[in-house]
């Protein structure tokens, strides 16, 4: 029987992304909406690892005990804006606002400042709840960053979230213009989850 991993998203962009980075697990890959949970979690922590465990164990709560959990929290950190908008990436601007309208406020915040000065970075924290086998609960938590700038406009349809105004130098371009197999290699997400399925290849 192939065993169950749970994550904690309702994002479809994610989990596309996090499918195509974990097909080589022989596992059950399910989302919340797939598993039938809608837990309603409160993301209080002062940082990503502290949000990601927040939410992984929020999910755990309401399992039958049996499936892996895993979550993420992610943003964006930009130098020139001390950080913003951090851990509040996904609220920025308020919730239901949508990113066209987010990318364009931070564009417009960001309106003639130097590509040296622009620099910035996605960071992704994943964290796992597995049950044990003797009884209890082993808790872990990663974290995967890519670092790149704030270009000067929104560019690509093949990312979601920021990834139209983030760009690599290496590709030269946002990582909503990458291909998703190249996107997968470099995101911020992507060397989580890698760091991630080394760490419970011992759990499953």
């Amino acid at each position: 029987m192939r065993r169950k991993i749970l994550f904690a998203t309702g994002n479809e962009g994610k989990m596309r992304e996090i499918r195509m980075i974990m097909e080589d697990m022989d596992v059950e890959l399910l989302s919340m909406k797939e598993a039938g949970i809608s837990p309603d979690i409160e993301e209080d922590g002062t940082t990503f690892e502290e949000n990601a465990l927040i939410k992984a164990r929020a999910v755990a709560d309401c399992t039958c005990g049996e499936e892996i959990v895993l979550a993420d929290d992610s943003g964006l950190e930009i130098d020139y804006l001390n950080g913003e908008p951090g851990i509040y990436s996904a609220r920025y601007m308020g919730e239901d606002t949508s990113y066209r309208i987010k990318n364009a406020e931070l564009l417009r915040r960001l309106q003639g400042v130097p590509k040296e000065e622009r620099g910035a970075r996605f960071v992704c924290a994943v964290a796992a709840v597995a049950p044990l086998a003797g009884g209890g609960r082993k808790e872990l938590v990663v974290r995967g960053v890519i670092e790149g700038y704030i270009g000067w406009e929104e560019k690509g349809n093949n990312g979601f979230g920021y990834d139209p105004i983030f760009y690599v130098d290496e590709y030269g371009c946002s990582t909503a213009e990458l291909d998703g197999e190249v996107k997968n290699q470099i995101s911020h997400r992507g060397n989580a989850l890698r760091l991630m399925k080394e760490r419970l290849a011992s759990l499953l």
